[in-house]
């Protein structure tokens, strides 16, 4: 958990964000690239096969900086405050079980049904059924989200919080790739003067 509380902003900012970036402008050359050379445009597409990989990486960053705040901060938390760590523990795995899931669902269509017309007859079924499990997953992550950004706060104000204390916290973690350049530098402040207070303890 310490390797993504003690990252650097860009460095989370990179292994997510960058590397989705160079993914697209690759599809993008490559798409370009054909149309000029007269070839086929959608063997462009090949390249989505890789989209399930990309998602993985990009999800597991996010996610596991969701978890080290929620779970690696309880430590510094004051001890006479409970805050709902188990029912994080289920809003977290739900959203993260479905996705991969998805992704999985996702690779095979890109590599066995992906350009044709028969992908619109064959899932047209599976993807009314996504729907309401896709809807359920948001919630979930927006209650990860709120639990997330109650703990920095707590952690940072030593005290009980309410919303309006963590709202423009909640915000940053919703906007992640404006907010991890101004939640991440204050996350470590936060063990910085955790560490200095255990020496000095010591």
């Amino acid at each position: 958990m310490d390797i993504f509380l003690r990252a650097k902003h860009w460095q989370l900012f990179l292994a997510t964000f960058g590397l989705a970036f160079l993914f697209q402008a690759i599809i993008m050359f490559n798409l370009f690239s054909n149309v000029l050379n007269n070839n086929n445009p959608t063997t462009a597409f090949n390249d989505m096969k890789f989209f399930p990989l990309m998602m993985l990486l990009f999800m597991g960053v996010l996610f596991g900086w969701f978890w080290s705040i929620a779970i690696g901060l309880q430590k510094m938390v004051p001890s006479g405050i409970k805050m709902k760590v188990g029912k994080f523990k289920i809003f977290f795995f739900i959203p993260l079980v479905y996705m991969l899931l998805l992704l999985v669902f996702m690779s095979f269509i890109f590599t066995t049904y992906f350009p044709s017309n028969e992908f619109l007859y064959t899932f047209a079924f599976p993807f009314l059924i996504i729907i309401p499990l896709h809807l359920f997953s948001m919630f979930c992550i927006f209650y990860c989200l709120y639990f997330v950004a109650k703990t920095l706060k707590t952690v940072e104000l030593q005290r009980e919080v309410g919303f309006s204390d963590f709202a423009g916290e909640f915000f940053l973690a919703w906007f992640y790739p404006i907010g991890i350049w101004i939640l991440q530098p204050k996350i470590n402040r936060m063990l910085e003067k955790n560490t200095n207070n255990h020496q000095v303890i010591q």
